[in-house]
């Protein structure tokens, strides 16, 4: 595909900056996620506002205080049309677009339990009809709890590695995606951050945005933190 194929380059640092500039207080609380790729986007949710964040309907999500904290929150289902089978509720960090990365954030599904239970996070996302997502599911199935890309039809499993479910409770909890484009490598990890609990090989999508959502059901999201090498893409 043409739009797969178009040739990306690394930022500069002042670049870097330019798209990066977030709360000193979320940066002094990066969690320490054994990578030399730089911080290029954090969001603690504190300042109780999402202008980071593109929604695929805005009236799905509204930011919660939780005590103390502010949440950022996929209260209902959004109302979108995707071109292809996919998850329906998505919101995508604005304005950063990054090749290798590390994603790292706490969330909580809201959602009341069932085999499918899920939240999602999205990356390499160039546009509803091309990106990869991974599902956390209650109970794994081709459909349920596995990594999946979406390239023109409807989603396509690629895991080669996956747990009998994703055990849902109304905690929170640690989720992380380690991307490596080069070696295609996809490594999908949940409250252990040493053993990934979903992996996979995939070269298709070298560069996207990052995000966060469900297919069908509802959670909170919070503390996401982005490292990542940036890239422009050459059109």
């Amino acid at each position: 595909m043409l739009r797969h194929l178009l040739q990306v380059s690394l930022v500069s640092a002042v670049f870097s900056a330019a798209v990066f500039a977030a709360d000193p207080a979320c940066v002094k609380k990066a969690p320490d996620v054994s990578t030399k790729l730089p911080l290029v986007f954090c969001d603690d949710f504190q300042s109780g506002s999402s202008e980071n964040w593109l929604p695929g309907d805005p009236k799905a999500w509204k930011m919660t205080k939780l005590g103390d904290n502010f949440a950022f929150d996929q209260f209902q289902q959004s109302k979108v049309k995707n071109p292809v089978r996919s998850p329906f509720n998505r919101c995508l960090i604005k304005d950063v677009t990054v090749s290798d990365f590390v994603l790292d954030l706490k969330f909580q599904s809201t959602k009341k339990d069932y085999g499918h239970r899920d939240l999602c996070l999205f990356f390499g996302f160039q546009d509803p009809s091309h990106h990869y997502y991974v599902h956390f599911g209650k109970k794994t199935d081709d459909h349920a709890n596995q990594i999946f890309i979406v390239d023109e039809k409807p989603r396509t499993k690629i895991s080669t590695r996956t747990t009998e479910g994703t055990n849902w409770d109304d905690e929170w909890h640690h989720a992380r995606i380690f991307r490596e484009v080069k070696s295609g490598r996809i490594e999908i990890y949940y409250d252990d951050m040493k053993t990934p609990v979903m992996t996979a090989t995939d070269k298709t999508f070298t560069w996207g945005q990052v995000g966060i959502g469900s297919f069908d059901d509802t959670g909170r999201f919070d503390n996401v933190y982005l490292f990542g090498n940036p890239v422009n893409k050459s059109k």
